[in-house]
C-alpha cells in the first residue's frame, strides 16, 4: 500500500487504501467471532467505557461516557471483535486498522491506561505468547525513521528538561543535560575507562570522550555501530572510542565506569540477571555504574509474565520493562553491586515522547517517501501516544540508577 499523507495527525485520518495483508496480517483481517460474542464483548466495553471520564461515538452516535476526550469508533462491530478476541492487543490493531480515531489521542489512551482493568477483563489484556529477545533494537528502527522524529542528536530516550512545557529547540540540550548527568552519576573523566552497554547513536560516547575517558560502546546491531562510527569519526574521536557489535555477555575487560541507557528494557526479562552479573563481572572494584531504565509497577510486571502486548508484537519483542522491585532484587541478591542512588522523572519522558510525535507528525510527507506506509505510520503514532500516556497517567516511570561496587581490601 503506498498513499501520500498530508502533515495533518495520523490520529484524525481513516487509511485511505486497503491493508497490505503479507505486512500487516492482523490488522487487514478482522478476527472470526459469533454474533452472539461480538454481542457480549459490546455490552461490557460500552458499559466499561461509559463509567470513564471519556466520550465515546459509536457509529455516529450520541457519545457515552462521563465527558473528556472524545474516540470516535467508525466501525463498532469490529472494533468489538478486536478487543474480545485480543483485549488491548486488539485495541492497538483497531486504531492501526483506523476503526477508532481520537483528535486528542493521548487524552484517550491517558484515560485508558488509568482504568485498563475496568476496560478488559485480565484474560484478555495481554495475547499469550511472550518472546525472548536478544537486546536487539526494533527492525522499525532504521537511521531514516529515527530522522523523522529524533533532534539532531538522534538519541533516542528520555530526555531531561529546566522545565515544562518544552519546545522542540530545546529537545536537543534536554539529551546533553540527560546524558551529561548518567557521565557525572558515573564520574566519568579523563583517563575513565568507559564501557557503554547500548551504542544508540553514539552521542553518550562522544560526550565520555570529550571529557577525555576511553570508551568501549557495545552496539546492538551492525546498523547501529555504522551510524555511531560515522558520527564519532566526524566528532574527531576515533582514536577514543571504539564500537563493537557483541552480545553483551561475552563483553571482556575490567571498566572503571559503566552506562547503559534504556537497554534493560530490550533484553528480555530472562537476561536480566545476566545483565546485572555482566556489570558486576567486568566492573572493577570501586567503580560505578549509571543506568537509565523505564520502569512499571511490581504488580503489572507479574501480571505481564508470560504474555504479550501490543508494544512487544508490534515494536519491542521479547522486550518487557522491570519494575523497581526487580532491579532491586536482582542487584541485592545475585551481584556484589550495591544500589546507591535512584531519581525518577517520568514527566520528563511524557514531555520527551510529545516531542518526538509532533514531529514524526510534522514530517508525515517524508515518511511516505522513505516508503513507511500508512498503518505503519499509524502503528508508530500509536506507539508514541501511548507511552507518553503511560507517563502521563504515572503507570510508568523512568529512573537514573547509581550502582557502586566496593574497593578491595588492604
Amino acid at each position: 500500500m503506498s498513499v501520500s499523507l498530508s502533515p495533518a495527525s495520523w490520529s484524525q485520518a481513516r487509511p485511505t487504501a486497503p491493508v497490505a495483508a503479507r505486512r500487516w496480517p492482523d490488522v487487514a483481517t478482522v478476527p472470526p467471532s459469533s454474533r452472539l460474542r461480538t454481542a457480549a464483548a459490546g455490552r461490557r466495553v460500552r458499559h466499561a467505557l461509559g463509567a470513564l471520564p471519556i466520550r465515546v461515538r459509536f457509529g455516529g452516535g450520541d457519545p457515552v461516557g462521563r465527558g473528556g476526550p472524545l474516540m470516535e469508533v467508525h466501525d463498532p462491530d469490529a472494533f468489538f471483535r478486536r478487543i474480545g478476541a485480543g483485549g488491548l492487543v486488539g485495541l492497538g490493531e483497531s486504531y492501526m486498522a483506523g476503526e477508532w480515531e481520537a483528535r486528542d489521542l493521548v487524552g484517550v489512551l491517558t484515560v485508558l491506561a488509568q482504568h485498563e482493568a475496568a476496560l478488559v477483563r485480565r484474560p484478555l489484556q495481554r495475547t499469550r505468547g511472550a518472546q525472548h529477545s536478544d537486546g536487539r533494537p526494533s527492525p522499525y528502527l532504521s537511521g531514516e525513521l529515527l530522522a523523522l522524529f529524533l533532534d539532531e542528536t538522534l538519541t533516542y530516550s528520555s530526555a531531561l528538561f529546566r522545565g515544562f512545557p518544552a519546545e522542540q529547540y530545546l529537545l536537543a540540550a534536554a539529551q546533553h543535560r540527560k546524558t551529561d548527568r548518567l557521565l557525572d552519576l558515573a564520574q566519568v573523566g579523563s583517563g575513565t575507562q568507559l564501557l557503554e552497554l547500548g551504542t544508540g547513536s553514539g552521542e553518550l560516547a562522544i560526550r565520555a570522550a570529550q571529557r577525555g575517558a576511553r570508551v568501549l560502546t557495545v552496539a546492538q546491531s551492525s546498523e547501529q555501530q555504522e551510524l555511531a562510527r560515522r558520527r564519532i569519526r566526524d566528532a574527531g574521536f576515533e582514536n577514543r572510542v571504539s564500537v563493537l557489535v557483541r552480545d553483551f555477555g561475552r563483553v571482556l575487560g575490567r571498566f572503571d565506569a559503566i552506562v547503559s541507557v534504556e537497554m534493560i528494557e530490550a533484553v528480555g526479562e530472562e537476561c536480566w540477571a545476566q545483565y546485572f552479573l555482566t556489570l558486576d563481572r567486568v566492573l572493577a572494584p570501586g567503580g560505578r555504574v549509571a543506568l537509565q531504565t523505564s520502569t512499571m509497577p511490581h504488580d503489572r510486571l507479574l501480571a505481564s509474565r508470560g504474555n504479550r502486548t501490543w508494544t512487544q508484537k508490534y515494536i519491542v519483542p521479547g522486550g518487557l520493562l522491570p519494575s523497581a522491585e526487580a532491579i532491586e532484587h536482582i542487584v541485592t541478591r545475585r551481584t556484589g553491586l550495591s544500589l546507591a542512588g535512584r531519581d525518577s522523572f517520568g514527566p520528563h519522558y511524557a514531555e520527551t515522547l510529545r516531542l518526538w510525535r509532533e514531529r514524526f507528525t510534522h514530517n508525515a510527507a517524508h515518511a511516505d517517501a522513505l516508503g513507511f506506509d500508512e498503518i505503519f505510520c499509524r502503528m508508530w503514532t500509536f506507539h508514541l501516544a501511548h507511552m507518553e500516556a503511560g507517563f502521563r497517567s504515572g503507570t510508568l516511570d523512568v529512573q537514573q540508577l547509581l550502582l557502586t561496587k566496593e574497593e578491595l581490601a588492604d
